[in-house]
């Protein structure tokens, strides 16, 4: 069977390295690993069937182990990057398997690392796996993978490259579609299809909708039919190896008035300002407060709380962006090979990006024409 890995040995053999040394450093035996990502991430096991139970084990020395179910006993031999594996089948009770992977790993266990933030480590699992190993200690590792993550590499980067290249087919396609006549679904179908010709692994828009829905964020596509002078949000939200890239546009159909056209330029300078000061170093505070300022100061909105910035990478359903926020309140900087979609929306109107932190400053990795658009 040949591998199908989606980055060089080396690159995996770093990242479990470095969370190695995290075990060491936090005095931990081993860390179990369930969230989805950090599977994939660790040890490049990726299947579609991921909601169903499974881990791996990272000991504070040695290859890693992944515990998975039987059906996908090809796709953790083509993508996994080691070779340890134990594998459960559908009459099993998947606590014992759980608790008996961790025995046989044959180290004196007392010490386990968790991540409680983990989905798939539900309220049940972790009373299991206290009851199972009563003489072990647990200790949640917070953002021990997390934090890897959100410095992506070049060859993560370049993922999200093409993926941006996707979300610019899947705009183009949405624009020739969105026209009076036309219904949410027929704009999203040719986002679709533009997007998974263009290389996404998954289908569909992000926010996709029309009429008083556009001015609330997070609506879907409906039936509903355009009429001219409707406003549509429409947000291309493709993946390649699951990498993510995304930008957000609006749209006119049939005409804009000069008022909407000046509140989308007032928009689009507010964010071309605040990314102008992003880049190493730079507090997030900076080009947030910029966002937030510029709104309220010219009048645009009476109160603004949505986040400005959030980070974007590896990313699996039903996860829609890394923990990494620019919000009021936020302590940290901007460090290159951090990847963030930033975004604002005002009066139904939202306009975003997908950037990446490069050595010197930041760079647009979505380039479609930065403009209200009227179809």
């Amino acid at each position: 069977m040949e591998k199908q890995l989606w980055f060089p040995i080396e690159e995996y053999l770093s990242r479990v390295g470095k969370v190695q040394q995290g075990l060491r450093a936090r005095g931990l035996d081993l860390l179990l690993a369930f969230q989805p990502e950090s599977v994939t991430y660790l040890t490049g096991f990726f299947t579609r069937g991921y909601s169903s139970f499974q881990f791996a084990i990272i000991p504070v020395d040695g290859e890693p182990i992944v515990v998975c179910r039987d059906v996908e006993e090809y796709y953790v031999n083509s993508t996994c990057a080691f070779s340890q594996r134990q594998l459960w089948s559908d009459s099993d009770d998947k606590n014992s398997v759980m608790v008996n992977a961790i025995k046989s790993t044959g180290r004196a266990v007392t010490r386990i690392g968790i991540e409680k933030s983990a989905w798939q480590l539900n309220a049940a699992r972790y009373e299991a796996l206290k009851a199972g190993l009563p003489r072990a200690e647990f200790s949640d590792v917070g953002n021990l993978v997390g934090g890897l993550r959100i410095l992506k590499s070049p060859a993560e980067i370049a993922y999200q490259r093409r993926a941006a290249k996707a979300a610019e087919a899947g705009m183009a396609a949405g624009r020739v579609a969105a026209k009076v006549g036309a219904s949410e679904r027929d704009i999203a179908a040719a986002v679709t299809f533009a997007m998974i010709l263009a290389g996404s692994d998954l289908p569909g828009p992000g926010v996709l909708s029309s009429g008083e829905r556009a001015f609330y964020l997070h609506g879907g596509y409906s039936d509903r039919v355009l009429k001219l002078g409707d406003t549509v949000q429409l947000e291309t939200t493709p993946c390649v190896r699951h990498y993510h890239a995304r930008f957000m546009r609006a749209m006119k159909i049939g005409s804009a008035t000069r008022e909407e056209q000046a509140l989308a330029k007032k928009l689009i300078d507010i964010q071309d300002r605040a990314i102008a000061e992003v880049g190493p170093g730079v507090p997030a505070s900076v080009p947030d407060r910029i966002y937030r300022e510029s709104i309220l100061s010219e009048g645009l909105e009476k109160k603004y709380t949505n986040k400005t910035f959030y980070s974007v990478g590896l990313l699996l359903q039903p996860s829609g962006g890394e923990p990494l926020e620019a919000a009021p309140g936020c302590t940290w900087q901007f460090e290159a090979g951090m990847t963030f979609h930033t975004y604002l929306l005002v009066r139904g109107f939202g306009f975003s990006e997908t950037i990446v932190i490069t050595k010197n400053d930041c760079e647009r990795l979505t380039n479609y024409p930065r403009e209200l658009i009227v179809t």
